[in-house]
């Protein structure tokens, strides 16, 4: 998979992850969401921002979904459970979302 944005070629690996965080920005999230047929919303930015925050600002922090229910459901002040979190980020809502939001492909092995 390649992103080009406004004509410009822009690295990714084998699995679709932005090689250098800095290329990212909302124009290259948008593309990647097309790509995957998601049409961003404003609660699709909650959960892309979040992500980024935690990755940037908490020591490379790539929260599972069990985290993610947890704290968008605080960030949104309603319970929400992990199809809520689906509906937004079908391809599973920690690595497509992290994907969009230009964070490299997450560490962690399988599990919630």
């Amino acid at each position: 998979m390649k992103v080009e944005v406004d004509g410009k070629e822009i690295p990714t690996t084998d699995t679709g992850f932005l090689t250098n965080l800095e290329d990212w920005n909302e124009d290259v999230a948008k593309v990647i969401a097309e790509q995957e047929g998601i049409e961003l919303a404003e609660r699709h930015w909650d959960v892309i921002n979040y992500l980024r925050d935690e990755f940037i600002n908490n020591k490379e922090n790539q929260p599972n979904t069990r985290n993610m229910v947890k704290d968008m459901g605080k960030l949104w002040g309603e319970k929400i459970d992990t199809k809520t979190l689906f509906d937004l980020f079908p391809g599973n809502p920690s690595k497509q979302a992290g994907r969009i939001g230009g964070l490299p492909e997450s560490r962690r092995k399988g599990g919630y």
